[in-house]
């Protein structure tokens, strides 16, 4: 029981499970970390239990899996309170309260041991505990002690951090309670009195997130319901909100299918094998909510953090990958095609010959044309080698790289206004003098580089020379 495979971010997150099914609307992570004896433990205000329900609550396996729950019961096979506290602790207390009457049972694993019988020990409830006084008329306290796996003696030293990552963890999994839905009220937590803040993975808040319309489709009884998202593009966030709409493991890792299960997510950062995870689809998000009567056509776990949908959603979910999918690449490869089909000035060109894609220099650009005129033939050979090597030396790698790592902190090499004013004049001629109008060519270079990215400067250079467009 002990093994299952629980991380402390699990086995809180199942505790809270349980004080989200019983009506909680307050939770409270406590946690001692400073004393010799560290603790931790889960308070909520909801509606507690009698000491029938808490003895039954203590039983491994107290819930038949097949058993029908209600659309607010995140619970699975009645396995949760125990196996989470075991994977975490030795010594596990829960004090409960329901109408004023107070209750308490203790399971200790070296009782346990010492006994060698499963014996639950009763104590009186209105016996000393960590936090008990905390305990309203109502509500439910559990508390780990022991904690022989969580901060083996003399090794706590984690423990503030691993609780950190946790938070962290719970602001993801329960964003959908913290911030309140329609028909659903706001759930407050806190750990040691900090409120937690919801992380919507999907920013929604942000008007350039881009929202597709939610689908419902029928798998026997039951509704399932998606939704796409593709997020913004680092070039409209801030730096704060570009790492943290990224989460901790990054785009690259958090793209995919995020499956909610009753409001709560289950899984995500997945395609479930059903693609590839790449750099140009790391904006892609898609969430799925399916209702509690699915737990065994998705394979729901113990822990439930883990989950596989049935092969007829795959397919259905194979044919939204395609929509999704693009829609995150047109993010990152717009300003690329605009260039290509749109303007005439790019200095480096794009080939694809079958499945291979290279980058050359533009020899029809308007600098490069009034250069190349100027050389003589023996010149002209001597800058074709050198722009081979050039277009050879590309540092393919790094830049793949460092837009997958670090995108908001590339830029391009800064150019000195004297040498961007004689750019502008110099292009914005020749364009001209080939029967290009002046709006065009402001179209052209307000999405060109160096003019796009320096255009407040460049549109100043050419109302100096020519004058404001007609639009103005």
């Amino acid at each position: 029981m002990r093994d299952i495979g629980y991380s402390i971010d699990t086995a809180l997150a199942d505790i809270i499970d349980n004080s989200l099914a019983s009506g909680a609307s307050e939770i409270d992570l406590l946690a001692d970390t400073s004393s010799d004896d560290p603790k931790i433990a889960i308070l909520d205000n909801g509606q507690g239990m009698t000491f029938e329900e808490l003895v039954a609550a203590m039983r491994p396996g107290s819930r038949n899996p097949l058993e029908e729950r209600t659309g607010r019961d995140l619970g699975r096979f009645g396995l949760g309170l125990k196996t989470a506290s075991f994977s975490q602790c030795r010594r596990l207390t829960v004090i409960t309260v329901r109408k004023g009457v107070r209750s308490a049972a203790i399971w200790d694993l070296d009782f346990v041991a010492e006994r060698n019988k499963w014996l639950v020990q009763i104590p009186d409830p209105l016996e000393r505990h960590p936090w008990a006084e905390q305990l309203g008329n109502q509500g439910t306290l559990v508390i780990w002690e022991s904690l022989d796996r969580l901060a083996p003696k003399g090794e706590r030293g984690d423990l503030v951090r691993a609780l950190d990552l946790a938070r962290e963890h719970l602001e993801l999994v329960f964003h959908r309670f913290l911030t309140g839905e329609r028909g659903w009220p706001r759930v407050r937590m806190r750990l040691n009195n900090r409120d937690l803040q919801p992380f919507d993975p999907f920013n929604q808040g942000n008007p350039a997130t881009i929202i597709g319309p939610m689908e419902e489709f029928r798998s026997g009884v039951h509704t399932v319901t998606i939704q796409c998202f593709t997020l913004p593009h680092h070039k409209k966030l801030s730096v704060d909100e570009w790492e943290r709409n990224g989460g901790r493991a990054g785009y690259l890792k958090n793209q995919g299918f995020y499956v909610y299960r009753a409001r709560r997510l289950i899984i995500h950062g997945t395609w479930f094998g059903l693609v590839r995870q790449t750099e140009l689809t790391k904006l892609a998000r898609v969430k799925i909510d399916i209702p509690t009567g699915l737990d065994a056509e998705w394979k729901i776990d113990v822990k439930k953090a883990s989950a596989q949908p049935p092969f007829k959603v795959r397919e259905r979910l194979r044919r939204i990958i395609d929509t999704i999918g693009a829609t995150s690449k047109r993010v990152y490869t717009a300003r690329g095609r605009k260039l290509i089909s749109d303007a005439r000035l790019p200095v480096w060109n794009r080939h694809q010959d079958k499945n291979e894609i290279s980058y050359r220099l533009n020899p029809e650009h308007p600098l490069l044309v009034h250069f190349l005129a100027g050389l003589s033939d023996e010149q002209k050979v001597e800058f074709d080698r050198l722009a081979l090597l050039i277009e050879a030396s590309i540092p393919m790698e790094s830049l793949y790289a460092d837009m997958g790592a670090e995108p908001e902190n590339i830029k391009s090499t800064d150019i000195p206004e004297d040498t961007l004013r004689e750019i502008a004049h110099f292009t914005a001629e020749n364009l001209i003098s080939s029967g290009t109008s002046l709006d065009e060519v402001r179209l052209m270079m307000q999405v060109t580089e160096p003019f796009r990215s320096n255009w407040a400067v460049t549109e100043g250079i050419l109302d100096e020379r020519y004058g404001g467009s007609k639009d103005e």
